[in-house]
């Protein structure tokens, strides 16, 4: 029995990926990775940030100081956004990269051609975001109410 009688298994009928293409996809993958971890970073740090923000504005009673967070709290929004949307494009250049026949230069990371697929504004404001940052900025905004 030879490897070819029994190629019921995944990926049967595909020519195998050279080196060099799995070597690339190794890279995407990690940028992926790194990217991830980024936005979880500054989830954490937003998170912080607004918690400090609203525990010196509830001990001041004082809405300047919840709303002096909200700067920050939208910059660290736009970043996760951004962090996303980078995302987004190196999984499109994976999809890409990864088929039989791609036109993906090998070793290349360049994202550039799949940009207008991924605009900056749909990554900000994507649902997973939108809810955490959004509930931030509404805590942010009901302490400036109730002290101002």
């Amino acid at each position: 029995m030879t490897a070819a009688d029994d190629g019921a298994g995944a990926g049967a009928g595909r020519e195998p990926l050279d080196a060099d293409r799995v070597k690339h996809l190794e890279f995407i993958q990690a940028t992926i990775a790194r990217l991830g971890t980024n936005s979880f970073l500054v989830k954490g740090w937003a998170l912080t940030l607004a918690a400090g923000f609203l525990a010196l504005s509830a001990s001041q009673r004082s809405w300047a100081v919840a709303g002096a967070g909200i700067v920050p709290l939208l910059c660290f929004w736009f970043l996760d956004g951004h962090f996303l949307r980078q995302e987004r494009l190196y999984r499109r250049l994976y999809d890409a990269a990864r088929r039989p026949g791609s036109t993906v230069e090998v070793l290349s990371m360049d994202v550039r051609p799949f940009r207008p697929q991924m605009p900056l504004r749909r990554a900000v404001l994507s649902d997973t975001l939108a809810l955490f940052h959004g509930a931030l900025l509404a805590a942010d905004l009901v302490f400036m109410a109730v002290w101002s």
